[in-house]
């Protein structure tokens, strides 16, 4: 085969066009690379998907690459990502899940984890599993002595009991929730764990939008991250009357928060309230400075109310491989992103959108106040949002902006990107080359709004100079 792997296997995961950097074959010779990498034959193997039209066969295929080098393959259906590291962690297998997450429908993927929940990163296998796969490509995969067997299962009830058994919302006051699934993985797991769909109804009136799975996303992209995506949650949540509304990716393990005003709670403010609740949690069973891990680009209002509640903030590279990892080192109770990407020590050190969900209808239900009087405590700054620059050149850009800033009371650190503090005015921003995308990332954090403007003014100025 001609397709070279390294166009789709990226730091985290695998992400290609269906058809040209993701086939049917490759995805054959990688279900049998990731058996011998991972030493999984004679053992489980499980293999799930989400909604796009070519995830159904590439489980197919997966499942005969790792079946012919000797894995016992569990099929698990359509699943969400936090489903896969749900069933990983229970039933202590390895598994992959079929996803592009927020990618347009022309794209899928691999998420791929070991037993336990651990992640499968280009730090802990996943160059290797590419490197044979395209070995496995070119030869062809070697017939095993074995050939492993495969049974399917479902898992979504078990899922749901376990996270109904994480956070209990029977007692909440009665609240009205849009739910916005943009045709994704939700669409079928929201039911199941905020609905009545397998387990008894909670208090909670769910008006869904965009239920059906379809994975050619006829209504709107599934990638909450960009606000016009919200725009159809944002006014439906104001129509309603509600008092929330939640929106998923398309393989749900991110959660966006809308409030009764229809306007966005930032995912640092939502990991400030779930930091709070877990580090309460931890302290009353006793722990002493429970550990919460946030990556450099969350809002510092979440280490500050950390270490004002008695626990240990601990910051990190962005990305899931690194937090998941400096999780399971420190034993961090909870980690947030600024992706909105949520991680609980009680789901496997592994990060699910609906979890977190659950904890601020939580909060939400368990006192009288409206979601935005409530946020107001871990909203403190005034945050620019991710804004991408399409820059040529990074380094000559990030460049530009040192020297331009180079006299001023300006602190600059080089992790993960650069990091720029004021040591007076008290803004910082990150400038960060994207690990999957062409781009430049730039984001503000300042105490008042004007301030910020004129900080991610000045910075996207510099940037984007002559391009």
């Amino acid at each position: 085969m001609s397709i070279n792997l390294d166009e789709s296997f990226k730091a985290y995961d695998v992400r290609g066009i269906v058809g040209e950097t993701i086939t049917h074959e490759t995805v054959r010779a990688t279900g049998a690379a990731f058996t011998d990498v991972l030493g999984l034959a004679g053992q489980t193997v499980l293999v799930g998907g989400d909604m796009r039209p070519s995830s159904p066969e590439f489980m197919d295929e997966f499942a005969q690459g790792a079946r012919a080098r000797g894995a016992n393959v569990v099929k698990v259906g359509l699943i969400s990502t936090d489903e896969l590291y749900f069933a990983c962690g229970v039933f202590d297998a390895a598994g992959v899940t079929f996803t592009a997450s927020h990618n347009p429908a022309e794209y899928n993927g691999m998420k791929m984890s070991q037993a336990g929940a651990v992640p499968v990163s280009s730090e802990t296998g996943l160059y290797e599993i590419r490197n044979l796969a395209q070995s496995y490509l070119s030869e062809g995969i070697p017939s095993g002595e074995d050939q492993g067997s495969v049974e399917e299962r479902d898992i979504l009830t078990d899922y749901a009991n376990y996270l109904r058994g994480l956070v209990d919302l029977t007692t909440i006051r009665p609240l009205k929730v849009v739910v916005d699934a943009g045709n994704g993985m939700a669409g079928k797991t929201t039911p199941a764990v905020l609905g009545d769909a397998v387990l008894p109804g909670l208090p909670l009136d769910i008006v869904p939008m965009y239920f059906d799975l379809d994975g050619t996303f006829p209504n709107h992209p599934a990638n909450p991250l960009e606000p016009a995506n919200l725009r159809d949650l944002q006014a439906a949540v104001v129509r309603e009357g509600a008092d929330i509304g939640l929106a998923f990716d398309g393989d749900a393990d991110r959660c966006f928060v809308i409030d009764e005003r229809g306007e966005p709670v930032t995912p640092s403010a939502i990991a400030a309230l779930v930091a709070e609740r877990e580090i309460d949690r931890a302290q009353a069973a006793g722990e002493k400075e429970p550990a919460i891990i946030y990556n450099l680009i969350t809002s510092k209002a979440v280490p500050e109310l950390v270490v004002a509640k008695g626990g240990r903030p601990i910051k990190t590279r962005v990305g899931h491989s690194f937090i998941k990892a400096v999780m399971a080192e420190e034993r961090g109770v909870f980690g947030g992103e600024h992706s909105a990407h949520y991680y609980f020590r009680d789901f496997f050190n592994a990060d699910t959108g609906m979890l977190a969900a659950m904890h601020v209808l939580a909060a939400l239900g368990g006192q009288e106040r409206s979601l935005s009087e409530v946020a107001e405590k871990y909203s403190p700054y005034i945050a620019s949002g991710e804004i991408n620059s399409r820059i040529e050149d990074k380094q000559a850009a990030v460049q530009r902006v040192k020297d331009a800033l180079a006299r001023e009371a300006v602190d600059v650190e080089d992790s993960d990107g650069t990091t720029f503090t004021h040591r007076e005015e008290g803004w910082w921003f990150n400038l960060r080359p994207s690990n999957t995308e062409p781009f430049l990332r730039l984001n503000v954090e300042a105490p008042d709004a004007p301030t910020m403007e004129r900080v991610r003014d000045l910075a996207l100025g510099l940037v984007r100079e002559g391009n």
